[in-house]
């Protein structure tokens, strides 16, 4: 019986990581702290990643990101990196703008952010507003969104 109360602790202990990754970070006022002092850090870098909303947040964001010569960024396959600047987890989606800059970039997304929306792009990134992608060509017609099976 007195196992019971160390193996809560254990279990609790180990449960922390999985409590970010459901959202479970930090309290607000603790968010916006460390969301202030990112703020001079470089957007969308592991210690200052864009805040989204969920997956579908992480693809509207990068559908709406455009490569110094206009044109919509190759994107890789999303790989998570575990917790980050902000308390909760932070995924990886590898850019490729070709010869426009700013060439390659591993884009970082904190999406547990759900009253945030970036308006901001990564330097040598453009953003589009959102809602006006038209889903012609003119922009060399690479993917809107990432095309990823793990979402």
């Amino acid at each position: 019986m007195r196992r019971l109360p160390f193996l809560a602790l254990v279990l609790l202990a180990a449960a922390t990581p999985a409590a970010a990754q459901l959202g479970f970070g930090p309290p607000p006022q603790e968010v916006a702290r460390l969301v202030e002092r990112a703020r001079d850090l470089p957007l969308g870098s592991a210690q200052n990643p864009v805040r989204v909303n969920m997956p579908a947040g992480e693809h509207a964001y990068i559908a709406r990101l455009r490569c110094a010569d206009g044109t919509r960024p190759r994107v890789g396959q999303r790989s998570n990196i575990g917790v980050g600047a902000f308390g909760t987890i932070v995924d990886r989606w590898p850019l490729d703008c070709g010869d426009a800059a700013p060439g390659r970039f591993d884009l970082h997304l904190d999406m547990y952010h759900p009253n945030h929306v970036e308006s901001r792009a990564p330097a040598g990134f453009s953003l589009i507003p959102d809602g006006n992608d038209d889903g012609d060509d003119e922009d060399g017609g690479k993917p809107a969104a990432p095309a990823d099976p793990t979402v």
